[in-house]
């Protein structure tokens, strides 16, 4: 059956000081465009042909999927990241001083998308890809905490389940099935 492959952009100077970036179009740190050049080399080795590749519309995705190989991806908006409203920018620590106990997958965030509007948004994706139609591999570059919620919708969880999920940049993880269920095949490789 179809595998969907999910790939965390590279690195950014925000990813690497832990800020929340949904909206702001971080460019990718020289790291980041040395990891966005490996992808391809490492999804190769994976035995991963992606027939079909979509990116969300931020540069940092877009830049890492055109750096592992392909030039034109498609592109949507369904991948990009969770919206962080308010709290764009800023790290859980500074967060945390404001708001002592804040927990993304509990409170969300002031003025931004709901866990429960992200993972509607990851189901319309995984509808339009019809993971259990076809045997090709589907690419689908995007961002840490949404891939996450995408993960928790492919297994039917609640959202906030993504929390367990972590995503390091650059990484690659591989949704499939084990006979007729839908199985995290690898998570995280980086």
């Amino acid at each position: 059956m179809k595998r969907l492959v999910l790939v965390r952009h590279g690195q950014t100077e925000w990813s690497l000081a832990g800020r929340h970036t949904s909206r702001t179009d971080v460019p990718l740190t020289d790291e980041g465009v040395r990891q966005g050049r490996q992808l391809g080399e490492r999804l190769q080795r994976l035995g991963v042909a992606p027939a079909h590749v979509l990116a969300s519309p931020r540069r940092r995705a877009l830049d890492t999927a055109r750096l592992a190989g392909w030039d034109m991806p498609e592109v949507t908006h369904l991948l990009a990241e969770l919206d962080y409203g308010e709290y764009e920018g800023r790290t859980t620590a500074e967060i945390r001083a404001d708001r002592p106990d804040w927990d993304l997958f509990r409170d969300g965030c002031p003025g931004g998308e709901t866990l429960t509007q992200a993972a509607s948004r990851a189901t319309r994706l995984l509808d339009e890809l019809a993971p259990e139609d076809g045997d090709v591999d589907v690419a689908l570059f995007g961002h840490g905490h949404f891939l996450r919620i995408l993960a928790a919708a492919y297994l039917k969880l609640a959202p906030g389940k993504a929390r367990g999920l972590f995503l390091d940049t650059a990484s690659i993880s591989l949704l499939g099935h084990e006979h007729w269920w839908r199985a995290i095949r690898t998570w995280n490789l980086t």
